[in-house]
């Protein structure tokens, strides 16, 4: 089976690129800087489900979005998770956080309503987060 990304992240977020492993989107969300990376892979549930190689691989591209993402106006701190409750499919969420926003202190998931980007700062967000990192269109 080849890989499909899951509709429900398809409709609830913006295409950024792809990295070496992942494909890097956007969520739809403009109260949070929030980047999601979903490996490549048919099947995948779990990091532990990947090989040693693309897990290695994994880390880097979490830990390249996070380099991008805490740079960004306004971050303080970063959040990052792959829970798979609702939506089964392997993906990491990497959100910036501030204290004071819309969901702080508590979690983004179940906070309210999502705000969806306007399409000039969506795009001025996606062009910065394709400047800062390695990838393919």
């Amino acid at each position: 089976m080849s890989f499909a990304l899951d509709s429900r992240l398809v409709a609830a977020t913006l295409p950024i690129g792809e990295l070496g492993l992942s494909r890097l989107l956007l969520m739809n969300d403009a109260r949070y800087p929030w980047l999601m990376l979903v490996p490549r892979r048919a099947d995948l549930r779990e990091i532990v489900d990947l090989d040693v190689a693309a897990r290695a691989t994994l880390i880097e591209e979490i830990a390249s979005v996070c380099e991008f993402t805490r740079r960004l106006p306004g971050v303080e701190k970063l959040n990052v998770g792959a829970l798979g409750n609702v939506v089964a499919q392997l993906h990491v969420h990497v959100v910036g956080r501030a204290v004071g926003d819309a969901a702080w202190p508590g979690p983004v998931w179940g906070a309210g309503e999502a705000r969806p980007y306007d399409r000039a700062a969506a795009e001025r967000l996606i062009a910065q987060a394709r400047a800062a990192l390695t990838l393919s269109l």
